[in-house]
């Protein structure tokens, strides 16, 4: 069954009040703070996203090496010093600028808030790691289709049967988004994304999401499932949920996570991660 979180069920949940691909990360940030619970894709177009995650100093370096041996799936845009709550990729407050986190304790969830100052710890290191979100642009430039935008969710996610190259009390999973794209488009779609390769780069699967563990795509473990159409093919990209998948395998006494799909809008632009 999909992981969906409480943020995306809530029936409180409102919409934004301008158009979201204009919009600025700063003005973004500020309606999140103000409570805005959303996920991110499609918003502030040319803007890089950026996938989160806290853990205690004592856990960083194990993150950091985690990161480092499996840079598709956790490619580190920033690392914040220790209890930092901002960062110059990032100008808002870590705490309060996304639009939901997930709190973690000896790895299950516990929380699932807009709002993460209450549980905040001064030995905290929050990492900025890249997002699929931010190719999203250049796909639907080059005439590829990115089905949740379309419909109006969240990206599906799906945890896979590949395991992660382990550090040290960190292991766990490979997560993967999932896009569904024209049979003709799929070149297209692994040259575009292939130029981002600090933000998951191309895709690591195509086609039969049985290969890597999935069972069923109308079933995400995280985020919403989308149609793949006839004529369309399943491609798949690692995910920056991948470190909080570890989380819950590895079950540090302590972390804190973006809610999938609720990202941070940093005041990078894409093209800052597009290589020749």
């Amino acid at each position: 069954m999909a992981e969906r979180s409480v943020v995306e069920r809530d029936a409180t949940e409102r919409e934004a009040p301008e158009d979201v691909s204009a919009m600025t990360p700063a003005r973004a940030r500020a309606l999140f703070r103000q409570g805005l619970r959303v996920p991110t894709a499609g918003w502030c177009a040319g803007w890089t996203q950026a996938n989160i995650v806290a853990v205690p100093r004592d856990l960083a370096y194990d993150l950091l090496l985690f990161a480092q041996r499996n840079p598709k799936a956790c490619p580190v845009l920033d690392v914040t010093d220790v209890g930092a709550v901002s960062t110059p990729l990032f100008g808002g407050d870590l705490r309060t600028d996304l639009p939901a986190y997930v709190v973690y304790r000896d790895g299950e969830v516990v929380d699932e808030v807009t709002d993460v100052r209450s549980v905040w710890r001064p030995d905290l290191v929050t990492f900025l790691l890249g997002c699929s979100f931010t190719f999203e642009d250049a796909l639907l430039t080059a005439g590829v289709p990115v089905r949740h935008i379309e419909l109006g969710r969240n990206v599906p996610m799906f945890r896979t049967s590949l395991d992660c190259r382990p550090a040290g009390a960190l292991h766990g999973p490979l997560v993967v988004s999932m896009r569904p794209v024209p049979a003709s488009l799929v070149a297209t779609a692994v040259r575009v994304t292939s130029r981002y390769p600090a933000v998951h780069g191309a895709p690591v699967h195509v086609g039969d999401p049985a290969a890597i563990g999935i069972r069923d795509l109308d079933a995400p473990d995280y985020g919403d499932p989308v149609p793949v159409e006839p004529g369309e093919v399943p491609v798949f990209w690692a995910c920056g949920v991948t470190p909080q998948a570890a989380v819950r395998a590895s079950r540090p006494p302590f972390a804190i996570g973006h809610a999938p799909g609720h990202m941070a809008i940093t005041d990078a632009r894409d093209s800052t991660y597009l290589v020749p």
